[in-house]
């Protein structure tokens, strides 16, 4: 949580090139405490997209949102209110 929280601060300072090695290492060190579906994996998913999104490299950004919405639904159902944030960010691209 520490590393996403300082990616998500530096990618606020506009230094992506240093925020999107945190991410991904966020990402990797939930994947494998937490396992592959679990949300907080598909919130790293969704954090690291949201930086690819504002550096415009939306295809990239694009199959991580989708990941994450996957994970979200099945863990959290239809109708989570996460579901709809990641659409949202999604319809954004």
């Amino acid at each position: 949580t520490s590393l996403n929280n300082l990616a998500e601060w530096l990618r606020a300072q506009g230094r992506y090139s240093d925020a999107e090695p945190m991410y991904h290492r966020s990402r990797e060190i939930r994947k494998k405490a937490l396992g592959q579906d679990h949300p907080a994996v598909a919130a790293s998913l969704n954090n690291l997209a949201e930086l690819l999104k504002a550096q415009g490299r939306y295809s990239d950004a694009e199959p991580l949102y989708r990941r994450s919405l996957e994970i979200r639904k099945k863990a959290l159902g239809e109708n989570h209110p996460d579901i709809a944030t990641v659409l949202n960010n999604l319809a954004g691209l």
